[in-house]
């Protein structure tokens, strides 16, 4: 018996147009009906991840930024997972090492120090992705991230480490060389107060090592008296996987990367043809035991 699904939003929940698909809608609606909690579970900033769910009506808890903040369905920010001023020397002393971009989220905003630098890497990600870029629509949806407050350009990240009150919560850093992506990600393992992992082959996400989607999911799963044998979850990247190896029920997406499909229980279908959802369904049915 299923009573706690988790979801993943890029490559998972949410289309390649960045959506909700009205099917997955209904099938999280019919779970949440049948009294099962589902949660959101991403790599984005809350302010990132609530843009699509908005629309939908949805109410759901929020596992955001790898678990570095969880927040309940109103929203309340019930945990966080902040990165200290050594931990941060750590990080951006490899990444700079290796001559790597990168952006800084806090729990007020996303930092850029080139966006101009943000947008040769959304077409890299669409090219990478087998899709067109639409270049002025990315160009436009940064401004707007601009112009909205949750993206800000600043001259130097040193600015944001030392403001009063505002929290670092993760890196995410980029590269079309994966060699040296690759190397960056070795030396950053070393350190066991990190957690690395990944949302694309060409990026590393790095936060506090209690910061990982599996387990915050645990500690969600822990306040509803949930066991773990009862929740499910959906993912396609390696941030995903600390939660897949945790739960009873284990969704690798068809368009995911190889090792969370080959860790996943289950293969749900790709993002496009409403794979949650059709997950979702298949549990409520009974089909999967």
């Amino acid at each position: 018996m299923v009573r706690l699904i988790a979801t993943d939003m890029d490559g998972t929940l949410l289309n390649s147009s960045h959506e909700i698909s009205k099917e997955n809608i209904e099938a999280i609606k019919a779970a949440q009906a049948k009294g099962i909690t589902v949660a959101i579970a991403t790599g984005r900033a809350f302010y990132e991840a609530r843009t699509p769910v908005a629309p939908t009506g949805l109410k759901v808890p929020y596992i955001c930024l790898n678990g570095a903040e969880v927040r309940d369905e109103s929203f309340n920010i019930i945990h966080t997972s902040k990165l200290n001023h050594a931990q941060i020397k750590d990080i951006t002393t490899i990444l700079d090492k290796y001559n790597l971009y990168y952006q800084v989220y806090t729990n007020a905003r996303i930092y850029t120090e080139d966006k101009q630098m943000d947008l040769d890497i959304y077409i890299d990600i669409a090219n990478k992705m087998g899709h067109t870029p639409d270049v002025e629509k990315i160009r436009a949806s940064i401004n707007k991230r601009i112009e909205q407050g949750s993206l800000k350009e600043v001259q130097s990240y040193n600015e944001v480490y030392e403001r009063d009150g505002e929290l670092v919560l993760k890196f995410l850093a980029f590269s079309s060389d994966l060699e040296k992506l690759d190397q960056a990600k070795a030396e950053l393992k070393a350190f066991k107060h990190l957690a690395v992992s990944a949302s694309s082959r060409g990026n590393i996400e790095i936060t506090h090592n209690d910061a990982q989607k599996g387990i915050a999911l645990q500690a969600l799963a822990e306040s509803l008296k949930i066991d773990m044998n009862e929740v499910a979850a959906f993912g396609d990247n390696l941030n995903d996987v600390s939660m897949l190896e945790r739960v009873g029920y284990s969704f690798g997406m068809e368009n995911g990367v190889d090792e969370v499909k080959q860790i996943a229980k289950y293969r749900a279908g790709s993002n496009e043809e409403s794979g949650v959802g059709r997950g979702i369904m298949q549990l409520l049915n009974g089909e999967i035991n």
